[in-house]
């Protein structure tokens, strides 16, 4: 009868041969890690830059990102589509092996998912010390009481990857024989090989934490733009003054300008409620919504008022249609004959009779052209270049 069985000094071996194959399985997984991580990275930081681009209009950072990402997305499509030449099978070795233990689960089919745990007994030939495995198999039903523990039984496993055990529920003649007469000592409970790639979970945060990180760099490169605003570019003035006639009576009138520029995420006016944002903040800071006069341009806005004026000679903030300034400014720059605009600017100021005027002005190459509008934004003049 043909026995395998194991020394002192084979056991000795099977743990250092355990101890070499988690080796070179860390160091792959690790490989494997840093290449996930750094591509995770890349592309965090490529989608980040697009983003950043567009906030604060900056062409060559938009441009940088896109570049970058488009990059990485044709590297992984080559990678995928490369001919990697005629697939070879895996290696695989029929070897015997002891059931340590097994345990089943019930199933709706007549296949039983069914742990095991076994010690592997290579051929001499194969160069390889027994060792341990826990692996999952479906057995049929009627077969599960031919496995019972410290049994013997045909496998199959991968030398490159030992961890890759399946049980050969039908084996040949010759290798039944073998494990009928076979006897197989445990291996000891260090040579158990696992498969060192991590759980779908763990690549999930990892790609998760690179993605982040790397779009927090850009982020950080870019904070001072992002979340700085110089509101008080222009610093309010509040100036009183007082005025006397001959008969001793004292009248006091206040006059105010305030103006700001805006910077950070938009440095434009023409964002979508970005003026009457900026009216309010500035009527607050000059503790007064009634004004005399508002100057509006690309980057910089501008109230001023007097506390003095009869109502009638005023015009609250809040009252004017802010939300479609940007279509009157593009009506001024593509209709009043100005092909190349360099600038425009918008002065709103009181009539008593219909309400405050609107005036759009536009200057170019050509000249300077502008329209009016009334209290609704609806144009009531034109004055085009020459």
């Amino acid at each position: 009868m043909g026995t395998t069985g194991q020394g002192p000094a084979a056991q000795d071996a099977a743990e250092a041969d355990g101890l070499a194959v988690r080796g070179r399985s860390t160091a792959k997984a690790i490989f494997s890690g840093l290449r996930l991580t750094f591509t995770s990275g890349a592309v965090g930081a490529a989608v980040a830059a697009l983003v950043v681009g567009v906030i604060l209009e900056r062409v060559p950072v938009f441009l940088s990102g896109g570049g970058a990402l488009l990059l990485l997305i044709l590297i992984g499509f080559i990678t995928g589509r490369r001919p990697s030449g005629p697939a070879e099978p895996p290696v695989t070795r029929t070897a015997l092996a002891r059931i340590e233990d097994l345990r089943a689960t019930s199933g709706e089919s007549a296949d039983v998912p069914v742990t095991f745990w076994l010690t592997v007994a290579p051929e001499p030939e194969d160069g390889r010390s027994a060792y341990r495995v826990k692996f999952d198999q479906h057995i049929n039903l009627v077969d599960i009481p031919a496995y019972r523990p410290r049994g013997i039984a045909v496998v199959e496993y991968r030398p490159a990857e030992p961890w890759e055990v399946r049980i050969v529920t039908r084996p040949t003649p010759e290798w039944s024989r073998r494990a009928e007469e076979a006897e197989i000592d445990s291996a000891p409970a260090s040579t158990l090989v696992e498969n060192p790639g991590p759980s779908e979970g763990a690549w999930c945060v990892l790609v998760l934490v690179a993605f982040l990180a790397g779009a927090a760099l850009v982020v950080l490169l870019f904070r001072g733009e992002l979340f700085t605003r110089e509101d008080d570019a222009a610093p309010s003035s509040k100036q009183p003054s007082v005025t006397s006639s001959a008969s001793a009576s004292v009248s006091v009138s206040r006059r105010f300008t305030t103006s700001t520029t805006v910077s950070g995420p938009s440095t434009s006016l023409l964002v979508l409620g970005r003026m009457r944002e900026t009216a309010t903040k500035l009527a607050h800071r000059a503790d007064a919504s009634d004004v005399t006069a508002i100057s509006i341009q690309e980057r910089r806005m501008e109230i001023r008022g007097d506390l003095a004026r009869p109502p009638a000679e005023t015009f609250h903030v809040q009252m004017l249609p802010y939300e479609l300034f940007p279509a009157l400014v593009r009506e001024a720059r593509t209709t009043l004959g100005v092909r190349a605009p360099k600038s425009w600017r918008i002065d709103v100021t009181p009539d008593p009779g219909t309400g405050p005027r609107i005036r759009v002005t536009v200057t170019g190459e050509e000249g300077t052209a502008h329209l009016d509008a009334d209290a609704t934004a609806r144009i009531v003049d034109r004055r085009p270049v020459g």
